[in-house]
C-alpha cells in the first residue's frame, strides 16, 4: 500500500511542478509508448510479425486514452490541493490555539510557582524540625549499630582468646592485673573479675612473683619485648614450664598503658631435652662402665705379659709374649676410640700438653710398628727426612693414638709390601712445624670416598670385596679433630689398588730437655706394709706380683666393707684404693678414711681409666692416682714422692657412701606380709581389694605431678609427691614401693639428685606390677 501512496504522491508533484499541458503531453507519450511495446509484444507472440497497422492501433488507443487520464488525475489533484489548502488553515489555527496554551501554561506555572513558594514558605519551618528529628534518630541508630558491631567483635575476639591454649593477660604500667584469658584464669584459680585489680605478688609464690616483677620492670623500663621461660604452678599442684613473652601496650595516642604477655606451654620439649639429657648422662655411664670392665681383663694382659718380657725366655717365647703384649695394647686403643667417641659427641675432647722427647717418641713408635708389621709379613720403615727436635710440647698420649690409628689401618689394609712413617720438622720462631706421613702400598681408596672417610662412623666400601673399611669409623674422625686442636690438620692421598698416604702436620712449641719433669727414684730402702683394695682378682695376681716383687708387703680387701673393716693407719705405710668396687667406690672408702683418722698413710687411687686431670682425685680425698695395670715406674714414683713430701691435709666433711640394698624373696621383698596378714585377718580380703582399686585410680594423678615437678626440678614438689605415695602404697602392704618413695622423699641421701630419676622410673614401672603380686598373694589367702 504505501509504494502505491509513494507513486501516487510521486505523480501528484510531478503535475504541480510541470503544469497540466507538460504534463499531458508527457503522459501521453508514455502511454502511446507503452501502447506500442505492449502491442508489439502481444503481436509477436502471437503471429511472429508485426504490422504498420498494430503500430498505429497502438498510437491511436494512446491518443484516446490520454484525455481520459488527463482528466482523471486533474480531478485527483484538485481535490488534494483543496484538502491541502483546508490542512494548512487548520495548522494556522491549531498554531494559534497553541501559541494560547503556551501564554496560558506560563502563566498557570508562574501561579504554580507562587503557590510552591508559599507552601515552602509556611513547611520550612516544620520541614527543619523534621531534618533535625531524623538527623537525631540517624546519628542514634548509627551509634546503636557502631555499638553493636562493636560488642560483636569483642565477643569474637574474646571467644578466640579465650580458646587459645596460650596464657594472655594484660597489666596497667602499676604492675595490676586488668584483664586475663581463660587459660590464665586455669593457672591462677581465679576467675577474671577475682584477678583484675591484684599484682602478681598476690598471684603467685614469692620466687615466681619475684621473676615476674623483675621481667615486667625490664619491659617498662627499656620500653621492648621480651621473650624469656619459667615454671608456673596451678592451684593442683602441676608444674608447668612455659615461654613467656611480654610486649609493651600503647593507646592510639602513644600514650604506655602497660603490657601484654603471652605464655606457651613447653614442658613436652623441656622434658624431651630432659631424656636427652638423662639419655647423654647414661650412655656416659655406661661408656664408662663397660670400658672399666673391659680395660680390668686388658689390663692384666698387659701387666703379666710386660713383667714375663722382664723374665728369661727363649726367642721364641718371647716372640709370641711380645705379640700378646702388643696385640693388648692395640686393643687399648680400640677402646680409646671408643671412650673419645663419647667425647667427640660431647665436644668434651681435651689436650694436656707437657713436655715430650720427640725422638724417643719416634723411636718407640718404630719398635712397636716395626713388630706389628712383622707380625703380619710386612716391612715397615722409618724415614727422618731431617734433624728433628729433641723436646717439644704437646698431649703425647693424643699424638700417639693418632699416629697409632693411622698406622694400625695401614698394616690392617696392606696385604703384601708395607707401611713407611716418614718424618720431617721446620723449626721457626720456637715452634716445631712437624710432618708425619704414613704411606702404605694397600688396597687404596676411591677417589670418591677421599673427602668423607673423616666424617664420624663412616667406612669405606671397596667395589671388590665389599669390606675395605678404614678403621672403625670413629678413630679418624676423633684423630682430624685432635690434630686440628694441635693447630695441624690431616690429608690423605691414595689411588684405589695402589695404596694410601696420610699426612699429619702439626704446630707445637719447641720445649728444653730440663722441662721434662724428672723424679730421682731412690731405692726403697724399707720394705713397705701396702693396704690394697681391688676387687678383681687378675689385677690383684698382677699388683701382688710386681709390689712383692719389689720387696714389698701386700694386704688385700677386696670390697669397700672390708676395706673399711680390715684398715688400720697404724699398720700401713701406703694405701691403693680402686676407684669401682662392687659395694662403694674407692672415693666413699677415702671420705670415710679421712672422717674416722686423724693420721693416714698416703691414698692413691687406682683407676681403669686414662687419668688426664688428677685435680678431679684430690677433691675427693686421694692424695694421689696411678692408672692400673701398675708399673714399677709408677709405683717407684709414688713411693719417691711421699717419701719425700707430706700427704694432703683431710678432706672437709663429705655426704657418707650410699649403702647397697639386699632384697628377699618377691612376696617378702614386694609386700609387707605381717602388716597384710593382721590386716586381712582382722577385716577379710574384700576391704583391702577396694583399697587397691582406689590405689590404682589415685597413682596415674600422682605420678602426673612428680613427672611436672621432675621436670621441673622442684625438690620440694618430689619429696611431696613422694610423700603421698608412700603413704598410700604403705596403707596398702606395697613394701617395696613404700621404700623407693622413702628414698624419694629423703633430699638428705647422699647423691639423691643423681639417683631420684631411678627411684621415680622405678616407682612408674613397677607399681603395677607389685600390685599384681598383692593381688596374687590376696586370691591364695
Amino acid at each position: 500500500m504505501k509504494p502505491i501512496k509513494n507513486l501516487a504522491q510521486y505523480y501528484v508533484d510531478l503535475l504541480v511542478k510541470l503544469g497540466i499541458l507538460r504534463f499531458s503531453i508527457l503522459l501521453a507519450l508514455a502511454l502511446i509508448s507503452v501502447a506500442v511495446v505492449v502491442q508489439v509484444g502481444i503481436t509477436l507472440f502471437l503471429s511472429g510479425h508485426v504490422d504498420d497497422i498494430d503500430i498505429v492501433r497502438s498510437v491511436f488507443f494512446g491518443l484516446v486514452i490520454t484525455p481520459w487520464a488527463v482528466y482523471f488525475l486533474s480531478v485527483v489533484v484538485d481535490q488534494l490541493e483543496e484538502s491541502r489548502q483546508r490542512l494548512s488553515k487548520m495548522v494556522s489555527k491549531l498554531k494559534v490555539m497553541r501559541s494560547r496554551d503556551q501564554e496560558l501554561n506560563q502563566q498557570l506555572q508562574l501561579n504554580i510557582e507562587k503557590l510552591n513558594q508559599e507552601i515552602e514558605d509556611r513547611v520550612k519551618a516544620e520541614e527543619g524540625r523534621e531534618e533535625a528529628m531524623k538527623d537525631l534518630e540517624n546519628e542514634v541508630y548509627q551509634r546503636e549499630r557502631t555499638q553493636m558491631e562493636l560488642a560483636e567483635r569483642t565477643a569474637l575476639l574474646r571467644s578466640f582468646i579465650d580458646a587459645s591454649p596460650d596464657l594472655i593477660y594484660y597489666r596497667n604500667a602499676e604492675g595490676i592485673f586488668s584483664g586475663c584469658n581463660r587459660a590464665m584464669e586455669e593457672l591462677t584459680g581465679k576467675n577474671e573479675s577475682q584477678l583484675v585489680g591484684l599484682t602478681p605478688w598476690e598471684v603467685y609464690s614469692k620466687e615466681v612473683a619475684q621473676q615476674i616483677v623483675e621481667t615486667d620492670e625490664e619491659v617498662f623500663t627499656d620500653n621492648h619485648a621480651i621473650t624469656y621461660e619459667q615454671w608456673l604452678e596451678y592451684p593442683d599442684g602441676r608444674k608447668i614450664y612455659f615461654e613467656l613473652r611480654k610486649v609493651p601496650l600503647y593507646s592510639k595516642e602513644g600514650r604506655h598503658l602497660g603490657l601484654v604477655g603471652f605464655g606457651r606451654d613447653i614442658t613436652e620439649r623441656k622434658r624431651h631435652e630432659e631424656s636427652l639429657e638423662k639419655a647423654s648422662r647414661d650412655k656416659t655411664t655406661f661408656i664408662s662402665t663397660i670400658s672399666h670392665e673391659l680395660r680390668t681383663p686388658l689390663n692384666g694382659i698387659v701387666g703379666l705379659s710386660r713383667m714375663l718380657l722382664d723374665t728369661p725366655m727363649t726367642d721364641e717365647q718371647r716372640k709370641h709374649m711380645q705379640t700378646i703384649n702388643v696385640s693388648a695394647i692395640t686393643l687399648g686403643n680400640i677402646f680409646n676410640d671408643i671412650i673419645d667417641m663419647d667425647k667427640f659427641d660431647r665436644r668434651k675432647l681435651e689436650l694436656y700438653p707437657a713436655p715430650l722427647n720427640f725422638e724417643e717418641f719416634v723411636v718407640e713408635t718404630e719398635s712397636i710398628a716395626a713388630l706389628m708389621a712383622e707380625q703380619k709379613g710386612l716391612r715397615f720403615d722409618l724415614e727422618r727426612l731431617n734433624d728433628l727436635p729433641t723436646v717439644i710440647s704437646a698431649d703425647a698420649t693424643r699424638l700417639r693414638q693418632v699416629l697409632w690409628n693411622l698406622i694400625s689401618n695401614a698394616m690392617k689394609f696392606t696385604k703384601e709390601g708395607g707401611v713407611i712413617l716418614s718424618v720431617s720438622s721446620l723449626i721457626e720462631d720456637g715452634f716445631a712445624h712437624i710432618t708425619l706421613e704414613v704411606e702404605d702400598s694397600g688396597v687404596g681408596i676411591p677417589e670418591s670416598e677421599l673427602d668423607k672417610i673423616f666424617a664420624m662412623y663412616y667406612q669405606v666400601k671397596s667395589g671388590k670385596d665389599n669390606l675395605h673399611a678404614v678403621g672403625t669409623g670413629i678413630g679418624l674422625a676423633v684423630s682430624k679433630q685432635l690434630i686440628e686442636m694441635m693447630h695441624g690438620d690431616i690429608t690423605v692421598s691414595s689411588e684405589e689398588g695402589f695404596g694410601s698416604t696420610f699426612t699429619v702436620t702439626i704446630c707445637v712449641p719447641v720445649a728444653e730437655e730440663a722441662e721434662i719433669a724428672k723424679v730421682e727414684l731412690q731405692p726403697s730402702e724399707q720394705q713397705l706394709n701396702i693396704f690394697m683394695v681391688e676387687d678383681i682378682e687378675l689385677n690383684i695376681t698382677v699388683a701382688r706380683s710386681l709390689l712383692e716383687s719389689m720387696g714389698h708387703e701386700v694386704t688385700v680387701a677386696m670390697t669397700g666393707k672390708e676395706a673399711i673393716e680390715m684398715f688400720d693407719p697404724d699398720l700401713y705405710d701406703l694405701v691403693f684404693l680402686d676407684i669401682q668396687l662392687p659395694d662403694m667406690t674407692g672415693f666413699d672408702v677415702a671420705i670415710y678414711y679421712r672422717e674416722h683418722y686423724p693420721h693416714l698413710p698416703p691414698l692413691v687411687a687406682l683407676t681403669a681409666n686414662v687419668i688426664k686431670n688428677k685435680q678431679e682425685y684430690y677433691e675427693q680425698g686421694m692424695d694421689e692416682a696411678i692408672s692400673k695395670p701398675l708399673s714399677v715406674m709408677a709405683v717407684q714414683e709414688v713411693i719417691a714422692l711421699f717419701s719425700t713430701h707430706e700427704p694432703e691435709q683431710p678432706m672437709p666433711h663429705l655426704p657418707e657412701p650410699q649403702h647397697v640394698v639386699d632384697h628377699e624373696e618377691v612376696y617378702h621383698s614386694i609386700l609387707d606380709l605381717d602388716m597384710l596378714d593382721s590386716y586381712v585377718g582382722i577385716v577379710g580380703t574384700k576391704p583391702v581389694l577396694e583399697s587397691i582399686k582406689m590405689f590404682e585410680e589415685m597413682m596415674p594423678g600422682y605420678i602426673e605431678l612428680l613427672d611436672s615437678n621432675m621436670v621441673a626440678k622442684d625438690q620440694d614438689g618430689i619429696v611431696s609427691e613422694a610423700h603421698k605415695i608412700k603413704g598410700a602404697a604403705g596403707s596398702i602392704g606395697l613394701k617395696h614401693i613404700q621404700s623407693v618413695a622413702q628414698q624419694a622423699q629423703s633430699p638428705e641421701q647422699p647423691a639423691w639428685w643423681e639417683n631420684i630419676d631411678d627411684w621415680v622410673d622405678e616407682i612408674k614401672k613397677e607399681y603395677q606390677s607389685d600390685i599384681q603380686v598383692l593381688k596374687d598373694w590376696l586370691a591364695q589367702r
